[in-house]
Protein backbone atom coordinates (compact mmCIF):
# COMPACT_ATOMS: atom_id res chain seq x y z
CA UNK A 1 0.00 0.00 0.00
CA UNK A 2 1.37 3.42 -0.93
CA UNK A 3 2.13 6.07 1.68
CA UNK A 4 -0.85 8.48 1.90
CA UNK A 5 1.31 11.60 2.13
CA UNK A 6 0.77 12.31 5.83
CA UNK A 7 1.58 10.83 9.20
CA UNK A 8 -0.92 8.29 10.55
CA UNK A 9 -1.54 8.35 14.30
CA UNK A 10 -4.08 7.61 17.01
CA UNK A 11 -7.49 8.92 15.99
CA UNK A 12 -6.98 8.33 12.25
CA UNK A 13 -10.34 8.48 10.46
CA UNK A 14 -9.56 6.62 7.23
CA UNK A 15 -10.79 3.08 7.90
CA UNK A 16 -9.10 1.72 4.76
CA UNK A 17 -5.68 2.85 5.95
CA UNK A 18 -6.27 1.59 9.50
CA UNK A 19 -7.33 -1.81 8.19
CA UNK A 20 -4.26 -2.15 5.96
CA UNK A 21 -1.95 -1.15 8.80
CA UNK A 22 -3.54 -3.58 11.25
CA UNK A 23 -3.26 -6.41 8.76
CA UNK A 24 0.42 -5.66 8.14
CA UNK A 25 1.23 -5.25 11.83
CA UNK A 26 -0.48 -8.56 12.55
CA UNK A 27 1.59 -10.28 9.86
CA UNK A 28 4.87 -8.99 11.24
CA UNK A 29 4.28 -8.98 14.99
CA UNK A 30 2.36 -12.25 15.25
CA UNK A 31 5.40 -14.07 13.85
CA UNK A 32 7.77 -12.32 16.25
CA UNK A 33 5.66 -12.29 19.40
CA UNK A 34 3.52 -15.41 19.28
CA UNK A 35 5.42 -16.91 22.20
CA UNK A 36 5.00 -13.69 24.17
CA UNK A 37 1.25 -13.74 23.69
CA UNK A 38 0.86 -10.95 21.15
CA UNK A 39 -2.84 -10.22 20.69
CA UNK A 40 -3.58 -9.57 17.01
CA UNK A 41 -5.34 -6.34 16.13
CA UNK A 42 -8.86 -6.52 14.71
CA UNK A 43 -8.75 -5.26 11.09
CA UNK A 44 -12.54 -4.89 11.06
CA UNK A 45 -12.34 -2.34 13.87
CA UNK A 46 -11.78 1.00 12.07
CA UNK A 47 -10.35 2.74 15.13
CA UNK A 48 -6.67 3.62 15.61
CA UNK A 49 -6.72 3.38 19.37
CA UNK A 50 -4.24 2.81 22.23
CA UNK A 51 -3.72 -0.90 21.44
CA UNK A 52 -2.80 -0.11 17.85
CA UNK A 53 -0.48 2.67 18.96
CA UNK A 54 1.26 0.21 21.28
CA UNK A 55 1.60 -2.27 18.41
CA UNK A 56 3.18 0.42 16.24
CA UNK A 57 5.62 1.26 19.05
CA UNK A 58 6.52 -2.41 19.38
CA UNK A 59 7.16 -2.65 15.65
CA UNK A 60 9.29 0.50 15.73
CA UNK A 61 11.32 -0.80 18.68
CA UNK A 62 12.21 -3.98 16.77
CA UNK A 63 12.93 -2.61 13.30
CA UNK A 64 15.29 -0.24 11.56
CA UNK A 65 15.09 2.07 8.58
CA UNK A 66 16.64 1.45 5.17
CA UNK A 67 20.02 2.65 6.46
CA UNK A 68 19.97 0.34 9.47
CA UNK A 69 19.16 3.03 12.03
CA UNK A 70 16.52 2.51 14.77
CA UNK A 71 13.05 3.80 14.10
CA UNK A 72 11.62 6.50 16.34
CA UNK A 73 9.29 4.72 18.79
CA UNK A 74 6.52 7.31 18.91
CA UNK A 75 3.58 5.14 17.85
CA UNK A 76 3.01 7.29 14.76
CA UNK A 77 3.49 6.09 11.20
CA UNK A 78 5.42 8.58 9.12
CA UNK A 79 7.21 7.91 5.86
CA UNK A 80 10.13 5.99 7.40
CA UNK A 81 7.99 3.65 9.51
CA UNK A 82 5.67 3.18 6.53
CA UNK A 83 8.66 2.16 4.38
CA UNK A 84 9.76 -0.29 7.08
CA UNK A 85 6.29 -1.83 7.10
CA UNK A 86 5.49 -1.95 3.40
CA UNK A 87 8.87 -1.51 1.68
CA UNK A 88 10.62 1.60 0.42
CA UNK A 89 8.81 1.33 -2.92
CA UNK A 90 5.59 2.27 -1.07
CA UNK A 91 6.97 5.75 -0.25
CA UNK A 92 7.71 8.38 -2.93
CA UNK A 93 11.32 8.34 -4.06
CA UNK A 94 13.32 10.08 -6.73
CA UNK A 95 16.79 10.01 -8.25
CA UNK A 96 18.04 12.69 -10.60
CA UNK A 97 16.46 16.02 -11.49
CA UNK A 98 14.42 16.81 -14.58
CA UNK A 99 15.48 20.45 -14.29
CA UNK A 100 18.62 20.97 -16.46
CA UNK A 101 20.26 23.43 -14.07
CA UNK A 102 19.63 21.34 -10.95
CA UNK A 103 20.86 18.20 -12.72
CA UNK A 104 24.09 20.04 -13.54
CA UNK A 105 24.35 21.35 -9.96
CA UNK A 106 24.19 17.79 -8.64
CA UNK A 107 26.73 16.63 -11.19
CA UNK A 108 29.08 19.44 -10.18
CA UNK A 109 28.68 18.71 -6.47
CA UNK A 110 29.16 14.99 -7.01
CA UNK A 111 32.40 15.60 -8.90
CA UNK A 112 33.76 17.62 -5.96
CA UNK A 113 32.81 14.82 -3.59
CA UNK A 114 34.46 12.23 -5.84
CA UNK A 115 37.63 14.35 -5.84
CA UNK A 116 37.77 13.98 -2.08
CA UNK A 117 37.82 17.69 -1.22
CA UNK A 118 39.14 18.19 2.33
CA UNK A 119 40.22 21.13 4.44
CA UNK A 120 43.94 21.71 4.56
CA UNK A 121 45.09 21.76 7.28
CA UNK A 122 42.27 19.80 8.95
CA UNK A 123 39.68 21.73 10.95
CA UNK A 124 40.80 25.06 9.54
CA UNK A 125 38.07 26.10 7.08
CA UNK A 126 40.95 26.50 4.65
CA UNK A 127 42.43 24.73 1.65
CA UNK A 128 42.57 25.45 -2.10
CA UNK A 129 39.07 24.18 -2.89
CA UNK A 130 37.48 25.57 0.29
CA UNK A 131 38.95 29.00 -0.33
CA UNK A 132 37.65 28.89 -3.90
CA UNK A 133 34.13 28.23 -2.61
CA UNK A 134 34.39 31.06 -0.08
CA UNK A 135 35.80 33.51 -2.61
CA UNK A 136 32.75 32.94 -4.81
CA UNK A 137 30.55 34.50 -2.11
CA UNK A 138 33.05 37.26 -1.38
CA UNK A 139 34.75 35.81 1.71
CA UNK A 140 38.33 35.02 2.59
CA UNK A 141 39.66 31.86 4.28
CA UNK A 142 38.50 30.63 7.65
CA UNK A 143 34.72 30.93 7.46
CA UNK A 144 32.18 28.12 7.66
CA UNK A 145 31.66 27.10 4.05
CA UNK A 146 28.72 24.72 3.62
CA UNK A 147 26.52 27.39 2.00
CA UNK A 148 29.43 28.76 -0.02
CA UNK A 149 29.91 25.25 -1.43
CA UNK A 150 26.26 25.07 -2.51
CA UNK A 151 26.49 28.53 -4.10
CA UNK A 152 29.70 27.57 -5.93
CA UNK A 153 27.99 24.46 -7.35
CA UNK A 154 25.06 26.56 -8.58
CA UNK A 155 27.39 29.19 -9.99
CA UNK A 156 29.55 26.68 -11.83
CA UNK A 157 26.49 24.90 -13.25
CA UNK A 158 24.91 28.18 -14.38
CA UNK A 159 28.16 29.27 -16.05
CA UNK A 160 28.41 25.96 -17.89
CA UNK A 161 24.90 26.49 -19.22
CA UNK A 162 25.48 30.12 -20.16
CA UNK A 163 22.79 31.46 -17.88
CA UNK A 164 22.43 33.53 -14.71
CA UNK A 165 22.77 31.87 -11.34
CA UNK A 166 19.39 32.03 -9.56
CA UNK A 167 20.74 31.22 -6.09
CA UNK A 168 21.12 33.98 -3.52
CA UNK A 169 24.81 34.87 -3.16
CA UNK A 170 25.49 34.24 0.52
CA UNK A 171 27.50 32.06 2.89
CA UNK A 172 24.70 32.19 5.47
CA UNK A 173 22.37 29.20 5.58
CA UNK A 174 19.57 31.06 7.34
CA UNK A 175 20.10 34.15 5.20
CA UNK A 176 19.60 31.88 2.20
CA UNK A 177 16.38 30.55 3.69
CA UNK A 178 15.10 34.07 4.27
CA UNK A 179 16.14 35.44 0.88
CA UNK A 180 15.49 32.56 -1.51
CA UNK A 181 11.88 33.49 -2.23
CA UNK A 182 13.07 36.90 -3.40
CA UNK A 183 15.14 35.08 -6.02
CA UNK A 184 12.07 33.23 -7.29
CA UNK A 185 12.64 29.97 -5.39
CA UNK A 186 9.97 27.95 -3.62
CA UNK A 187 10.33 26.97 0.03
CA UNK A 188 9.00 23.75 1.53
CA UNK A 189 8.63 23.87 5.30
CA UNK A 190 9.69 20.91 7.41
CA UNK A 191 6.13 19.96 8.38
CA UNK A 192 5.10 19.91 4.73
CA UNK A 193 8.02 17.67 3.75
CA UNK A 194 7.45 15.26 6.64
CA UNK A 195 3.76 14.95 5.82
CA UNK A 196 4.39 14.47 2.10
CA UNK A 197 7.93 13.32 1.21
CA UNK A 198 6.99 13.46 -2.47
CA UNK A 199 7.38 17.24 -2.27
CA UNK A 200 11.15 16.83 -1.84
CA UNK A 201 13.04 16.35 -5.09
CA UNK A 202 16.68 15.90 -6.11
CA UNK A 203 18.45 19.20 -6.61
CA UNK A 204 16.70 20.93 -3.74
CA UNK A 205 18.75 22.66 -1.05
CA UNK A 206 18.10 21.58 2.53
CA UNK A 207 18.41 23.99 5.46
CA UNK A 208 19.00 23.08 9.12
CA UNK A 209 18.75 25.60 11.97
CA UNK A 210 20.84 25.02 15.12
CA UNK A 211 19.80 28.23 16.87
CA UNK A 212 21.76 31.36 17.58
CA UNK A 213 22.13 32.05 13.86
CA UNK A 214 24.00 28.78 13.21
CA UNK A 215 22.82 26.57 10.37
CA UNK A 216 23.86 23.91 7.92
CA UNK A 217 22.97 23.21 4.31
CA UNK A 218 23.57 20.87 1.42
CA UNK A 219 22.00 19.37 -1.68
CA UNK A 220 19.43 16.59 -1.95
CA UNK A 221 20.82 14.00 -4.36
CA UNK A 222 18.20 11.30 -3.92
CA UNK A 223 15.05 10.51 -1.94
CA UNK A 224 14.28 6.95 -0.82
CA UNK A 225 11.66 5.85 1.68
CA UNK A 226 11.74 8.90 3.93
CA UNK A 227 15.53 9.12 3.78
CA UNK A 228 17.48 11.66 1.76
CA UNK A 229 20.88 11.10 0.21
CA UNK A 230 22.81 14.36 0.29
CA UNK A 231 25.98 16.03 -0.93
CA UNK A 232 27.32 18.48 1.65
CA UNK A 233 30.35 20.63 2.30
CA UNK A 234 31.93 21.49 5.67
CA UNK A 235 30.82 18.19 7.18
CA UNK A 236 32.02 14.61 7.68
CA UNK A 237 30.70 11.14 8.53
CA UNK A 238 29.51 12.39 11.92
CA UNK A 239 27.13 14.76 10.08
CA UNK A 240 28.44 17.74 11.97
CA UNK A 241 28.10 21.29 10.62
CA UNK A 242 31.83 21.91 11.16
CA UNK A 243 33.38 18.91 9.44
CA UNK A 244 36.35 19.03 7.12
CA UNK A 245 35.25 18.04 3.65
CA UNK A 246 32.68 17.37 0.94
CA UNK A 247 30.77 14.15 1.64
CA UNK A 248 27.81 12.11 0.50
CA UNK A 249 25.60 11.40 3.51
CA UNK A 250 22.22 9.90 4.35
CA UNK A 251 19.84 11.78 6.61
CA UNK A 252 16.31 11.22 7.83
CA UNK A 253 13.96 13.66 6.18
CA UNK A 254 12.49 14.49 9.60
CA UNK A 255 15.92 15.68 10.78
CA UNK A 256 15.89 18.61 8.33
CA UNK A 257 14.38 20.98 10.86
CA UNK A 258 14.00 24.11 8.71
CA UNK A 259 13.03 22.95 5.25
CA UNK A 260 13.97 22.82 1.59
CA UNK A 261 14.57 25.40 -1.15
CA UNK A 262 13.61 24.58 -4.73
CA UNK A 263 15.10 26.52 -7.66
CA UNK A 264 13.54 24.28 -10.32
CA UNK A 265 12.31 26.36 -13.23
CA UNK A 266 13.77 29.61 -11.89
Amino acid sequence: MDYPGRSIKQGEQDARIVRALKQRLNQVLALQDQAAGFAPLDPDNPNFGPNMKQAVRLFQARHVDASGRPLKTDGEIGAITWAALFGSQAVPGAAGSADPLLARVLSTAGAECDRGVRERPPNSNRGPEVERYLARVGLGPGYAWCCAFVYWCFDEAAHQQGRANPMLRTAGCLAHWSGAVGRGARRIQRHQAVADPGLVRPGMVFIMDFGGGAGHTGLVERLDGGLIATIEGNTDASKTREGGGVYRLSRKLVDINKGFIDYAGV
